[in-house]
C-alpha cells in the first residue's frame, strides 16, 4: 500500500502543477484553446468546438516532459 499511496500523491502534484500551469498561461496572455487549428462552430442552439491545434501543442509537450524524464531515470 505504501507504493500506492506515493503515486497517488504524486498524481496529485502533478495536477496542481499542471493545473497552475495552465493558469499562469492564461494570465501570460498565451492562448490555450484559441490556438490556430482550434475549430468551432455555433448554430443557433449547438457549439461543437474541437480543439486540435491545443490537443496537438499539449501532446508534443507531454512527450517531451516524459522524453527527458526517461533520459534523466538512465
Amino acid at each position: 500500500m505504501d507504493k500506492g499511496g506515493r503515486i497517488l500523491i504524486g498524481a496529485g502534484l502533478l495536477l496542481v502543477a499542471c493545473g497552475a500551469v495552465v493558469v499562469l498561461l492564461g494570465k501570460a496572455g498565451v492562448p490555450l484553446g484559441r490556438l490556430p487549428g482550434d475549430f468551432s462552430w455555433r448554430s443557433r442552439h449547438t457549439t461543437v468546438y474541437v480543439p486540435l491545434g491545443t490537443s496537438i501543442l499539449l501532446s508534443v509537450v507531454v512527450s517531451l516532459v516524459f522524453w527527458l524524464l526517461s533520459r534523466m531515470g538512465k
